[in-house]
């Protein structure tokens, strides 16, 4: 297929070149050992400090192995799917803002892809010998170790494993890690306890007696990659929902050896089958929920082919401790899709807004969800449990908020629940809860939720900040005097919660004013026999100030 048909969505080169030209890619032409050095490199733009916003993606031209080993005619991208959210919607040609609008719309108006004869994914074509014979098959190609010092082999992190239903036809493209093991045998855990599509179909080629055959995509176009991590009912097809993000359908061809179809824009396809009779050891592996995974009983396949461009550019994701490149992608898609849950199937209008907490946690364990101010108690306990059950894995901790609260920062909300939070009356726990996607350790195998209302029960006095237009002034006057570089926190100014009058603002008006004279005038108006009255008793009197 020529590269001039016209597609509705950009292939892995033509997305590297934007971001090239945004300043968004580091292309390392440096000797690279992708066992050991490549993925720790990347990892410090996750762990040293940097900005989400300045994270970029690596391009890696000059790769070696720890037997110095070179790969030729490939290159490896990571970080170029979703460093932070501008690069992430740039591979969904979309502005960030209107990222989860889109997801909602593709998963709703989903499009059918094209089949086509010819494909750049089919270029080079590699069976039997050419998979069989150590050092070749998938020892030709330079699958980076994730982490290094813990991980026992390279695995396909970005890798779009490809299933059929063997009874409705329906194929399912989720992203599984894939253990790379010999030239032509690879393992892969596909999560029993999310029902992955791959595992429900696993599970059906099993009854059937029958091996599965498997087609793994490395290098999708990234509006294709984003649908392998995204949770689509069983039974919806993820290259659809891909052609509805795109607003054109996806270009597909038939594998050489399986009966399935895959990208016809991809960079590598690897196609075989994965044993239903037999599981393997697979792992250790550094996982995305922040530990190591132990090794474990999983499936295991074998290649039948290798098909792929002639310059090829494969795909690793970041992922283990968080934020990494792996929440960055489920982040900016699972936000969206809890908001319209609750928003528009529950109909909760109330609800701002919803934040899955991504340092350390791995988003799927705890959820702050924005409430507004007027929201009765009834609604905010409805949004808690509307969350807490959308996903079996996603909700050990609810939290709901007020929208004066930044969610993006753990310590509001911590500040919430010290102050608006009475954990005998706004705490409830509730057992049965999945592990879900959590360390296989020795501990319980079935989990709680617990829900925390930490909004406003009642009016509250002001937060104890200098209003907005002082701390505006002083700003101005800190840029003058070019002070350090400021970069405000909120809460950066005072507001008010309901607790105050109009005596009160005055009061702070004379004081600005330097007329505080006026307030002790005030007070000594209101003066009172001690009597058997305490100190510190709130005046009620709104008295008028002259």
């Amino acid at each position: 297929m020529s590269n001039k048909v016209h597609r509705a969505y950009e292939n892995l080169q033509e997305h590297l070149e934007k971001l090239q030209k945004k300043g968004l890619l580091y292309q390392i032409d440096r000797r690279i050992n992708k066992d050991t050095e490549m993925h720790p490199l990347v990892r410090w733009q996750f762990s040293g400090g940097i900005e989400e916003k300045d994270r970029k993606g690596f391009l890696f031209t000059n790769i070696t192995d720890s037997h110095g080993t070179r790969y030729e005619g490939i290159d490896v991208a990571i970080g170029v799917l979703a460093s932070n959210s501008q690069i992430y919607g740039i591979g969904m040609n979309q502005p960030v803002e209107k990222i989860g609008e889109r997801w909602l719309y593709a998963m709703k108006h989903p499009i059918d892809p094209v089949p086509v004869e010819e494909a750049p994914v089919q270029e080079l074509i590699f069976v039997k010998d050419d998979i069989d014979t150590p050092g070749k098959g998938l020892e030709m190609l330079p699958i980076p170790i994730s982490t290094p010092g813990f991980d026992a082999a390279p695995y396909f992190t970005a890798g779009l494993w490809i299933t059929r239903d063997p009874e409705t036809g329906v194929q399912n493209m989720g992203v599984y890690r894939g253990m790379l093991k010999s030239c032509n045998r690879l393992g892969v855990m596909m999560e029993r306890s999310t029902l992955a599509g791959g595992h429900v179909h696993w599970e059906k080629y099993r009854e059937h007696k029958q091996p599965m055959p498997f087609a793994v995509v490395l290098g999708a176009p990234p509006i294709v990659e984003f649908t392998g991590p995204q949770k689509l009912p069983i039974g919806v097809d993820e290259i659809t929902v891909a052609g509805g993000l795109a607003g054109g359908p996806i270009h597909t061809v038939k594998c050489r050896t399986v009966d399935l179809v895959v990208p016809a824009e991809a960079q590598v396809i690897v196609e075989g089958w994965i044993d239903t009779e037999y599981l393997e050891p697979e792992g250790p592996f550094g996982e995305s929920h922040g530990y190591m995974q132990i090794e474990e009983y999983n499936m295991t396949g074998t290649v039948t082919a290798i098909t792929r461009r002639r310059q090829a550019v494969v795909t690793s994701i970041i992922s283990q401790v968080t934020p990494s490149e792996s929440s960055v992608i489920k982040k900016l898609a699972y936000e969206p899709i809890y908001l319209d849950h609750l928003r528009n199937q529950l109909n909760i209008k109330t609800v701002k807004a919803l934040t899955m907490h991504e340092s350390l946690t791995n988003l799927r364990k705890v959820l702050f969800i924005v409430m507004d101010q007027l929201a009765s108690q009834t609604e905010v306990w409805r949004a808690l449990n509307g969350a807490a059950a959308f996903q079996p894995a996603v909700g050990k901790y609810c939290i709901a908020v007020n929208d004066d609260i930044d969610t993006s920062n753990t310590d509001h909300v911590l500040w919430a629940m010290a102050y608006r939070c009475n954990p005998i009356d706004d705490v409830e726990i509730h057992k049965y809860r999945s592990r879900g996607h959590a360390p296989h350790s020795k501990g319980p195998i079935v989990e709680s939720t617990m829900l925390v209302d930490a909004t406003i029960k009642c009016n509250f006095p002001p937060v104890a900040l200098p209003k907005k237009e002082h701390m505006e002034n002083a700003k101005r006057i800190w840029e003058e005097l070019k002070l350090p570089s400021l970069k405000p926190e909120t809460p950066w100014f005072g507001y008010s919660l309901g607790e105050w009058n109009e005596t009160w603002d005055r009061s702070a008006e004379n004081a600005a004013a330097s007329n505080w004279t006026l307030n002790g005038k005030r007070c000594e108006t209101l003066r009172k026999p001690a009597g058997n009255t305490m100190t510190q008793t709130p005046v009620t009197i709104d008295q008028e100030i002259e």
